[in-house]
């Protein structure tokens, strides 16, 4: 009984030993997101605490590079190309440091995002923006370091970062107006070759309305003859309405295009389509 008890004690030190205790961190992980229009903005961020200390100017000195928070690098992350200052910043994630001074920040928008605080080798090709942002003097102290998103319309919000005394605000212009424009055109040129194709189809699979299925799907042809995909579900959508005449000549479309395209697959399938409903006509 003895042996066993030790057994089990030493195996519960054992598993102790290669498991890893979770425990709450200083500066815990934060994600603050926002929809600024139709583009969504995302920073991930630490957030350190001012535990009676000088922040700015002590604890973050001034003029040199800063990762904006603890620990990993700051993340910025937009689904479009947004303006930032005067200058425009691409679609994807960046790290985001800072050069924090009394008057003004230096923010850096920079490739590489993997790092650990700030990189060991700073490389000036990975900067892919580099602006300003202008600081105001708070009257209330932020005890948690704070980046939020503020004053937000449809096309632009404010990215402040805010700790101690002190605010740093960035402006972030998205295009909504670019976007709906878009959006708009396409509603009002009508449905794409797509949404025609995939519209046929749900009433092909559903065995809806075939005649309208048959409809859609040849639109969809006729905006693009190559897409012998698409030809493959109108000779479906023939042979199922009996037209296997037609369903044959379509499927020997597929077949062309598809051969063109080296889709053997394609071309199989309207071989045997083809073999099976020559039996019914």
């Amino acid at each position: 009984m003895k042996k066993h008890a030790v057994l089990l004690f030493t195996l519960f030190i054992s598993t102790l030993s290669f498991s890893q205790l979770q425990r709450p961190m200083a500066s815990p992980q934060a994600k603050v997101e926002q929809k600024v229009g139709l583009t969504d903005l995302k920073v991930e961020y630490y957030r350190p605490s001012k535990n009676n200390r000088a922040v700015f100017g002590d604890v973050v000195p001034f003029g040199e590079l800063w990762r904006t928070g603890a620990n990993e690098n700051t993340k910025f992350t937009s689904t479009d190309a947004v303006v930032i200052g005067k200058d425009t910043l691409k679609a994807g994630t960046y790290a985001v440091f800072t050069k924090p001074s009394a008057d003004n920040w230096e923010i850096i928008f920079y490739a590489d995002y993997s790092n650990w605080g700030t990189p060991e080798k700073w490389e000036e090709s990975k900067v892919v923006l580099r602006t300003s942002a202008k600081v105001a003097a708070l009257n209330d102290v932020v005890e948690t370091f704070t980046i939020s998103w503020d004053r937000v319309t449809t096309k632009s919000a404010e990215l402040n970062f805010s700790w101690d005394k002190t605010r740093a605000t960035l402006n972030v212009t998205v295009p909504t107006a670019t976007k709906m424009q878009v959006n708009i055109d396409k509603l009002m040129s009508g449905p794409s070759a797509n949404d025609y194709h995939a519209s046929a189809e749900f009433y092909f699979k559903e065995k809806k309305d075939l005649k309208k299925a048959l409809e859609w799907e040849t639109k969809a042809v006729q905006m693009r003859p190559e897409a012998y995909w698409f030809l493959r579900l109108k000779s479906q959508i023939q042979a199922e309405l009996g037209d296997f005449k037609g369903a044959i000549e379509t499927a020997k479309l597929s077949i062309a295009a598809a051969e063109k395209e080296g889709d053997n697959s394609y071309v199989d399938m309207n071989k045997k389509s083809i073999e099976e409903w020559t039996k019914k006509k």
